[in-house]
């Protein structure tokens, strides 16, 4: 039992429960570009061009080179010890981010061409009871999704046997994003600063425009959360949603903020926070890795987890609100 307290302390933090999927957004999906086929040789592409590798591949967007401030300030609302400190971090090269998280469709995709088996146990919250469940898995999280949705239920492990399938499928070189990626692609600044909570803004009441988090639409529909932190809006569903749903950041990145929580490299480094961190974007894989970082919150989460410096750490487990989303480096040209 000792091994799952982190998952258990992680839910112990969220709002929310799965069960019947919520009425969709009356204003329906975001109209996304269509994307570019690509292959052959590697395409010159601008920063926030797109392009996908193969029919059944990710949309990938460019993110452009640039510096951030990774973390938040002490003075931050909600703020936690482990998310400084503070520290400028450069990205010397642009490379490419999934549009969406991983979607059902892209996994099973995966699944079929290898046979790989990631079928349960999952752990998920039913009946107001977290429990390791064999029938769940990310064909049946613990509530209807279909193709469009985000994978979930998918171990760190599960993550990495993906990318590996996409980067031998393409001779490209996928791989997870590092956690450094992962925060600058959210705040999608290009420059060192302290930025906004939400990537967005710092209104937690505009989050239900933004993402989707634990709202008022989930305490409405779900059973027994009448006393749970929740967000003051409503954006549409008590659970999950179809990927892409909600408006792109300014890098053209969807879902960021909410939906799933999203494995990236990184060893989650106890009590430090980001002392020894590297400075150059690259995952920070060194020391004991007992956990790996989790970045983005998800549908459970309520305003303070989904605030873009939050950092969730889990062991390699398979749990209903995780997904991924896949990074790839681009040839220098």
């Amino acid at each position: 039992m000792t091994r799952f307290i982190p998952i258990l302390a992680a839910f112990a933090l969220l709002a929310g429960a799965f069960g019947v999927l919520a009425q969709s957004r009356a204003q329906g999906p975001v109209d996304v570009p269509a994307r570019v086929l690509t292959g052959g040789p590697a395409p010159v592409l601008a920063a926030g061009g797109s392009f996908t590798d193969c029919e059944e591949c990710p949309d990938m967007i460019v993110v452009p080179a640039g510096s951030f401030t990774m973390g938040s300030p002490e003075h931050e609302e909600g703020r936690n010890s482990w998310e400084g400190p503070q520290h400028v971090v450069t990205i010397a090269r642009p490379f490419a981010l999934g549009r969406f998280e991983v979607t059902v469709d892209q996994f099973a995709a995966f699944v079929k061409e290898t046979g790989y088996q990631a079928d349960g146990p999952c752990w998920t919250l039913e009946k107001s009871k977290l429990d390791s469940r064999q029938e769940r898995s990310w064909r049946d999280p613990g509530f209807q999704v279909d193709g469009s949705f985000p994978a979930l239920c998918l171990s760190w492990t599960d993550s990495k046997a993906y990318v590996a399938w996409l980067s031998k499928k393409t001779g490209k070189d996928y791989r997870l994003p590092s956690e450094a990626e992962w925060e600058y692609a959210a705040r999608a600044r290009i420059a060192p600063g302290s930025g906004p909570r939400y990537g967005f803004g710092n209104d937690a009441a505009a989050i239900c425009a933004n993402g989707n988090g634990f709202d008022q639409t989930g305490k409405k529909i779900i059973p027994g959360t009448t006393t749970w932190s929740a967000l003051y809006c409503f954006d549409g569903y008590a659970y999950a949603a179809p990927v892409g749903k909600f408006a792109p950041n300014q890098f053209g990145l969807h879902d960021m903020l909410g939906n799933a929580k999203e494995w990236t490299a990184d060893c989650y480094h106890e009590v430090v926070g980001y002392r020894g961190a590297p400075d150059d974007g690259s995952a920070w894989v060194s020391g004991e890795c007992r956990q790996h970082v989790q970045r983005g919150g998800s549908w459970l989460s309520y305003a303070r987890l989904l605030r873009v410096a939050f950092r969730y750490k889990g062991p390699d487990e398979r749990v209903g609100d995780v997904g991924l989303r896949v990074a790839r480096t681009l040839s220098a040209p």
